[in-house]
């Protein structure tokens, strides 16, 4: 079972926004055990959604359309489609009074616009839109499935999740696929490869080895398919013996997200005082619902002033060692942890780049500061010359080293 991705907009082909929905999609559909072959962008043009819709019907069992269904002239997708797959736009009495239903309960007003929502072509099957005014739209020709959605993500999740990925489970259960991932730290993943060679040229038929690298570490995932799934535990124990000696987690969760589990579980919590990172371990923490139960909160000391004023690193330090030193890192910790009352803090000073680099401390150079209850260190790094990778790198080093001390304590 195959599927193609097509999603729709000039503003993805003008790069002024990021096309997460085939992410998403290709994910989902990846977990069901459907393999997409394509992603496909184009623009808003009747004869190019039109002439990628038929390619895709012919190479495809499943297609996947993500946008041009707003109230606005420019969004011609549903037009398209009525017209390819032989239908009329009609008026839908109960898509009229999905959005009248939707509308009220938001304060807005019904306007013209969203009336024309209504009116959707007669020969598809309507998957209702609980997060947006656009109703998804789901076709089919033979064997084969065309389903529409909108282009905003959270409404696209919403219909993946709620209808479509539900009924391809049901409808094709056959398909079957499991895997099993872990995230290898602070080796490089040439170096990993080369480690692990033979045990991946070992693998049988059926079972396949991935290395997703991302900033400081390597996502190893294990996919089984058909006769693979009954080896598949067996082979990542043995993944987990060759393994011995590095430091991995297990899992596809995020590391804030395992994180937040442990400190939820042990009643813990942490706080953090940022000055490279910019707030990038917050904002990491705090993507995770619920984080409030643990999270205190952040300072985003990047001037030296407010290293001093708020969180109390000595002046002279500064001075001395300077602000990208261990010293100061681990006053910020300990000056946040106090501030927060937090049972953990992480610290950061670094020199992001692209300038600001001496010979002592080159681009790329952080220092991380952990206070906890019981000790608190620092360890520096030096990471690359990119801005954007210093940071992401530093925000990951950070977490991965709170996490360590989170989940070695006993409360």
């Amino acid at each position: 079972m195959n599927a193609i991705i097509i999603t729709i907009g000039d503003e993805i082909l003008m790069g002024q926004i990021l096309d997460t929905n085939s992410q998403y999609i290709a994910r989902r559909l990846t977990e069901i055990g459907v393999e997409v072959t394509e992603e496909l962008s184009i623009p808003d043009k009747r004869e190019e959604i039109y002439e990628t819709v038929d390619y895709a019907m012919q190479e495809a069992d499943l297609i996947f359309v993500t946008g041009g269904l707003g109230p606005t002239k420019d969004d011609v997708t549903k037009k398209v489609l009525a017209e390819y797959f032989g239908s009329r736009l009609v008026f839908n009495p109960q898509a009229m009074e999905w959005l009248e239903e939707l509308l009220r309960n938001r304060n807005l007003p019904m306007n013209e616009n969203n009336k024309s929502q209504a009116f959707l072509p007669d020969n598809c099957r309507l998957l209702r839109n609980f997060k947006g005014t656009a109703s998804g739209m789901w076709f089919e020709r033979g064997w084969k499935s065309l389903i529409s959605m909108p282009g905003v993500p959270f409404e696209m999740e919403h219909l993946m999740d709620m209808y479509v990925v539900p009924e391809l489970k049901a409808k094709y259960s056959h398909l079957q696929l499991e895997y099993r991932m872990l995230k290898v730290y602070d080796v490089a993943e040439s170096q990993l490869a080369h480690h692990l060679e033979m045990w991946e040229d070992a693998l049988p038929d059926g079972l396949k080895l991935a290395y997703l690298p991302s900033p400081g570490m390597v996502k190893l995932r294990v996919t089984a398919k058909g006769e693979g799934i009954k080896q598949l535990e067996e082979r990542y124990e043995s993944l987990k013996e060759v393994l011995a000696g590095m430091r991995y987690t297990e899992g596809d969760d995020a590391l804030e997200k395992q994180m937040g589990k442990v400190l939820r579980k042990k009643g813990m919590t942490i706080a953090t005082a940022e000055s490279c990172t910019g707030g990038e371990i917050a904002r990491l923490i705090t993507s995770v619902p619920g984080s409030s139960e643990y999270f205190k909160g952040t300072v985003v000391a990047y001037a030296n002033d407010v290293k001093i004023r708020v969180l109390g690193v000595a002046a002279e330090d500064i001075e001395k060692e300077g602000a990208v030193s261990e010293k100061v890192v681990l006053q910020m910790a300990e000056g946040v942890r106090k501030l927060m009352q937090a049972n953990y803090a992480v610290s950061t000073s670094g020199v992001a780049g692209p300038d600001g680099g001496t010979p002592e401390k080159p681009v790329g150079t952080v220092w991380i500061g952990i206070a906890t209850p019981k000790r608190t260190f620092a360890r520096k790094f030096v990471f690359s010359f990119t801005r954007e990778r210093n940071i992401a790198k530093a925000a990951a080093k950070a977490l991965e080293l709170l996490m360590l001390e989170v989940e070695n304590v006993e409360k």
